[in-house]
Order: structure tokens, then sequence, then C-alpha cells
């Protein structure tokens, strides 16, 4: 896939920018607090559906503004062209348009363009909250099946109106009570069909990751260990002991997963009534990382971490081009972290991407060839200027 043209309009520190975008490498060079960032962040808005920075679309509007427009026009890895536009706004619905149709619901707009994001902020999946981890795996799911962003979305709403009917719960007494329980019941079997849907898919995306996350890994770091790629149910030892005695193919069956799913809800009814709270299910699962023996948690070194991180993001490309166009691979201020020992490596890998952006504050940190463009914040406002020639790595 290519991403043939960007275009901005009161995006952070963008008032208007418009920008074309060729095959091969394109690094983004310019000091630090310039807007760099900000372009990445609004290709991957559009390819995800969110931010890798905020959790909602108001801070990505430029100051002083109500409305920010991001408009990508793509060409897929069979020659189709495509345009996705995004409205985004502070407190009003996002308007999204595929191919120039309004589309239903946001989710819809998920993976038409495929992006995979490589930033600073990653190493939370590795040192982070489990949360961190779910959201990697989620985002990863949702552009290399659209359908799973709608499946989550809808397992999100059954869990909220769950937990707030648990929470009143505990204050109600008699017929009250018991018409609680039924209602509670309703949503827990949402939360088991939809759930055990989400869990399959998520096994099969670790399953498929773990080779790559290894290979890239090694080829990172230059280390002999092994790293290791697993999920942790927060059904407990059924789940996990049903996924050891399971076939180890991609895609694990969604009916056990239910009935074990079902089982440890039944399990945890009058703990989840005392506390007002769900307690199983995707939303508490577990993504464990190990280097070595070791998890990478509190025991990988910052170098560690980083190349860990970074092949997961790597490997992520290898995933959704198994279904699909290959993503436009973005990478955020990398470089600059890496020895040049990784950088080479880095840059090696990188020979493979069909279309790579990458941001630089020292260009000579880069070392890959192909376009450059200068950024500049002048008055307030970033400035794009493209080089007129290519320069040799």
């Amino acid at each position: 896939m290519q991403l043939r043209h960007l275009e901005l309009v009161d995006v952070r520190s963008y008032d208007r920018a418009s920008l074309d975008l060729p095959v091969g490498a394109t690094v983004l060079v310019g000091p630090n607090a310039q807007g760099k960032t900000n372009l990445l962040e609004a290709v991957q808005r559009v390819a995800t559906g969110g931010s890798h920075r905020v959790a909602g679309d108001g801070p990505l509007v430029r100051v002083g503004e109500e409305v920010g427009l991001i408009r990508c026009e793509l060409e897929t890895d069979v020659g189709r062209r495509r345009r996705v536009e995004v409205e985004i706004g502070t407190g009003r619905r996002t308007r999204t348009r595929v191919d120039g149709q309004d589309v239903r619901r946001a989710a819809e707009a998920i993976g038409v363009l495929r992006a995979v994001l490589f930033a600073p902020e990653d190493l939370t999946i590795v040192r982070g909250d489990p949360g961190d981890r779910r959201r990697f795996l989620d985002e990863l799911l949702s552009q290399r099946r659209p359908a799973f962003a709608a499946a989550r979305a809808d397992y999100d709403r059954a869990l909220r109106q769950r937990n707030q009917l648990l929470k009143r719960s505990r204050h109600l007494s008699g017929s009250a009570s018991e018409a609680a329980a039924v209602t509670i019941a309703a949503w827990t079997e949402q939360l088991v069909t939809l759930g055990s849907q989400l869990l399959a898919a998520r096994i099969a995306a670790v399953r498929t990751l773990a080779g790559p996350v290894d290979r890239c890994y090694r080829d990172l770091a230059d280390r002999p260990e092994t790293v290791g790629v697993r999920y942790r149910s927060s059904a407990g030892q059924v789940v996990d002991e049903l996924l050891e005695e399971a076939d180890q193919g991609p895609v694990p069956a969604v009916a056990p997963l239910a009935q074990a799913l079902a089982g440890a809800y039944q399990e945890v009814a009058g703990e989840e009534r005392a506390r007002g709270v769900t307690l199983v299910g995707p939303h508490r699962d577990e993504v464990e990382l190990t280097i070595g023996a070791l998890p990478a948690k509190g025991y990988a070194s910052h170098g560690e971490a980083w190349s860990l991180a970074l092949a997961l993001k790597l490997a992520t490309f290898d995933v959704l081009a198994e279904v699909g166009d290959r993503p436009v691979v973005l990478l955020d201020d990398v470089f600059a972290e890496l020895d040049t020992t990784r950088r080479d490596r880095l840059a090696a890998a990188c020979e493979r991407f069909d279309q790579v952006l990458v941001t630089a504050a020292v260009e000579a940190d880069v070392p890959l060839s192909g376009h450059r463009i200068d950024v500049r914040l002048v008055d307030g406002v970033t400035r794009l200027e493209p080089r007129t020639r290519e320069l040799p790595s």
C-alpha cells in the first residue's frame, strides 16, 4: 500500500498542509517540537481510529479552531485508488468518509489505510500495564479484520451496562434485587458471546505474532535469547489448560472458550455483586512478554525493552501483510535512541517495506536513502519544505 497524498487542515500545529508522498523512505527532518510527530499522528488516526498520544480527538484540533480535517489518498497493492477523510472536532461527533461516502460507524473506516507506527510511547507495551498490551493487540486486530473493531465496541458497551447494573444492585433488595439479577444474567450472556470471539481473535494474533517477534528482536538486538509472547486469560486455569490442550493452529475454537468464560462468570458471581464490577473477560486479560526465562516487564534493560517494543511493532507488519495490503510504516524519532549497530539493522529491516515515513531531529541519525522534508515551526504554524533531490545513504 502507498499513501500517495496527505492533507491536513487545522490539525495540531498545521493550519493547512498538502503533501505528495513517494514510495520508499521519506524522512521528516527538523528540531524537536516543530510538528513532525503531529503528521504521523494524523496518519495513525486515519488508520486505527485513534491517536497514540491522547485518548480523544479534541487535542488533535488546532488551538482556536473547532474542526480539523485529515484527508488521505492511497493506492492499494492491486492498484486501486482510495480516499479517506476524517473530520475531527471539539465537542462534536467525528465525520468519516470513505471514497466520498459517509460511513455509518467510524470503525468501518479502520483498516482502509493500513499503518504500523512505532513511537517512544510504545515502550509502555513492554513496561506498562496489561491495558497497554491489550490495546496494542486490539489495534493490530482492528486493522487486520475491521469487524474486530465493531465487536470490541459492542463488548465495551455491554461491559459498561453490566458494570453500572452491578454497582447499583449492591444497594437493592427483595424483588428489585431479583430483577437486577435477571438483567445482569442477560448482559453476562452478551459478554460471553462477544468475549469469546474477542478471545479467539486475540489468541490467534498472539500465535501468529510469536515467531515474527522473536526473529525481529534477534535481528535488531543481535542477542541469542528467545522472546516469548503468550496470552493469559482472566478466566483462569480453565482457559489456560484449554489452550495448552488445543490444536496449536492459528485460530482456536470459539465454543469451548465461551463455555469456559460462562463457567468463570458463575464462579465469581458473588464477588462481582459484592464489589460492583465485572471481574472476568477480555478487558482483564494479559499478554505476557518474556526475554529468555525472565518476564520483560521489570527485568528488561532499557535497550532490551526498546528493541522488544520495536520488534513487536515491526512484526505487526508481517501479520497485517498476511491478510490484505502491506501497511505503511511510521517511525517516530526511533533512530536517535539506537546505537550505530541497531540503527544499521533497523535500516536493513526497512528495505523490505514499500513505504516508510520517519521523523528525526538529526538527519545523520537516519541511515536511509530517500526523500527529505524539512519541518519548521513558523509563527506557531508548521511548514513543510520538501527537498528537490534525493539524498544517498
